[in-house]
């Protein structure tokens, strides 16, 4: 009858050791990706903003000299992250494809022109300074004209200014989440040895000496918790990387491993404190307390 309650009790403890590893893992699990998430807002809101493009369309007057002088200075700039030059036969067969027939049959002639298509860096997309930069450029008497998509800018400046304030707000909150519900199941833990912590009390020992057991086991949950929840967002991570390998998710190891090593430390900082406080609360509790 004593074994079989032994093997009764500790099915149950084992079950909740389960239970509150679980609850570590897929809570750190949540943080992280939202962290990585956090952390990557920017590299996709550069990403999209560096797919903007500025084309520049030159007079057919102008000497293939001015064109090619021109496209290495815009290369050498600053803000520039590529410059590519399409010639009016290039551009016409790109037409061509796009409307499925040969428009120059019709017309007799290539109303097209030669251009230059600049992609610029993040920092660069906005509606100041391409503007500045469309000004600086219509300067040449050889440029016929400049053109981008202005109000694309201006929305997606815009939407990323938003995005990126409601990322930050949803991650406060999972947060606030994340710290409740590792708190609660290790409090549950705890919870179920209460007799015993208040028995200890009892005999004599000092309320560091009765924490101490409870929190070191809990930090072991927390450590094997972090360790599950790291697995699968290196996962994750990987899949994601594969899925959108233009995104570099991977390239900045220093950032990917900060956010790791910061799950791995929450996981046993937030176990750490909602042990002490959880076994500090017991042991302030009455005996007759314990029963309710």
């Amino acid at each position: 009858m004593s074994s079989s309650f032994e093997r009764y009790q500790r099915r149950r403890l084992i079950s909740s050791y389960f239970s509150v590893v679980i609850s570590i893992a897929l809570v750190l699990f949540i943080l992280g990706g939202l962290g990585l998430l956090v952390l990557n807002t920017k590299k996709v809101a550069d990403y999209f903003k560096e797919q903007v493009a500025l084309s520049v369309f030159f007079h057919d007057t102008a000497k293939e000299t001015e064109i090619e002088e021109l496209k290495k200075s815009l290369s050498l700039s600053d803000y520039t992250k590529s410059a590519k030059f399409i010639s009016k036969d290039e551009a016409a067969e790109i037409y061509k494809k796009e409307i499925g027939e040969d428009f120059m049959d019709f017309l007799g002639y290539n109303p097209l022109q030669n251009s230059i298509d600049v992609y610029f860096n993040a920092d660069y997309v906005t509606e100041v300074q391409l503007a500045e930069i469309k000004r600086d450029l219509l300067e040449n008497d050889y440029i016929d004209k400049v053109v981008y998509d202005k109000p694309l800018i201006a929305l997606l400046n815009d939407n990323i200014k938003k995005l990126s304030f409601w990322i930050l707000i949803i991650c406060g909150i999972f947060t606030f989440i994340a710290v409740l519900l590792i708190n609660s199941s290790i409090r549950l833990s705890v919870y179920s040895k209460r007799f015993i912590i208040k028995t200890m009390q009892m005999v004599g020992a000092t309320k560091g000496f009765i924490r101490r057991p409870f929190i070191w086991k809990s930090i072991k949950l927390g450590i094997i918790g972090s360790i599950l929840s790291l697995i699968g967002m290196a996962v994750l991570l990987y899949y994601l990387n594969e899925s959108f390998p233009d995104l570099n998710l991977l390239k900045d190891e220093l950032l990917v491993a900060s956010v790791f090593i910061g799950i791995f430390v929450l996981g046993i900082l937030i176990t750490w404190i909602s042990t002490f406080f959880a076994t500090q609360r017991f042991l302030n509790l009455k005996t007759d307390e314990l029963y309710y």
